[in-house]
């Protein structure tokens, strides 16, 4: 069995930049050990995998997994799945993608790269005491505050934009801090030449430090644009790669702008054992 893959980089200002993202189109779900098994094989921050939706409210059914796990929801790879998708079919103005946890997302042309919508997931649990103590021990720096988001996302909010950019995390402490949780832990402060920065980490996913994060800008977008007291602000995710995004709160949802790039294109050869067995 081939199936057709593509290597998107989302978020991406330019080459090698933005995170990259796999997009897979299926004829009909796979064991969900097969896909973890072609996820591990790409060991990208995410694999897509996209199947014909047979409900009229989306064109496609759209699941995500890390080399590790499948995650709830991912901004990057549901941009880089609607990349493919509208740069095959020109005339198309966008597509909606049903998915498991998170509901309906929708990729949509705007006037400068693609506008992903997704829901706005705030995080208003303050963290102190033992609990800001541990966020400052595994990140090997005290932040202003932290706030989290049930038990799977720790926001910490730093002062200054240096104060992210020179975190040194640990990344084992960042895994006791919620055992047995795929927890992601984001580092953001005020930005210089963007409104916003932020760094991710993610190692309970297979992921030490994410490049560029969608799912992260759902949750601090809410933050920022309180903070701010306007519903739209830039921001840098600054990794190694680097991503930039525009970010937009509207009720109970994030469209987050940017732009991608096909970067590799082919297929995956999966032997017909590996489905039987």
């Amino acid at each position: 069995m081939r199936i057709s893959l593509t290597q998107v980089d989302a978020f991406a200002d330019g080459p090698f930049t933005g995170n990259p993202a796999a997009v897979m189109f299926l004829d009909r779900w796979l064991p969900d050990a097969v896909l973890q098994g072609i996820a591990a094989d790409n060991n990208l921050s995410e694999t897509a995998f996209l199947v014909p939706a047979t409900a009229a409210d989306a064109d496609f059914e759209l699941r995500w997994f890390t080399p590790a796990l499948e995650v709830a929801l991912c901004g990057h790879a549901t941009l880089a799945s609607g990349h493919v998708v509208l740069e095959a079919l020109p005339d198309l103005p966008a597509v909606r993608f049903r998915t498991r946890k998170a509901g309906l997302l929708t990729v949509a042309r705007g006037t400068d790269g693609l506008v992903l919508d997704l829901p706005a997931w705030p995080a208003t649990q303050p963290v102190t005491g033992a609990g800001l103590a541990a966020v400052t021990a595994a990140l090997g720096a005290t932040p202003a505050e932290v706030w989290a988001r049930g038990e799977d996302y720790l926001v910490a909010v730093f002062d200054l934009p240096d104060d992210v950019r020179g975190l040194r995390p640990d990344y084992r402490a960042i895994l006791a801090l919620a055992p047995g949780v795929d927890l992601m832990l984001i580092a953001t402060a005020p930005g210089e030449a963007t409104d916003v920065i932020s760094r991710v980490f993610v190692p309970a996913c297979g992921v030490d430090e994410d490049p560029v994060t969608g799912s992260a800008h759902a949750v601090i977008a809410p933050f920022w644009a309180r903070r701010f007291q306007r519903a739209s602000f830039t921001a840098l995710q600054a990794s190694t790669r680097s991503g930039r995004l525009v970010c937009t709160l509207t009720g109970d949802r994030v469209q987050l702008a940017g732009r991608a790039r096909t970067v590799i294109r082919g297929e995956y050869d999966l032997p017909d054992g590996a489905i039987s067995g």
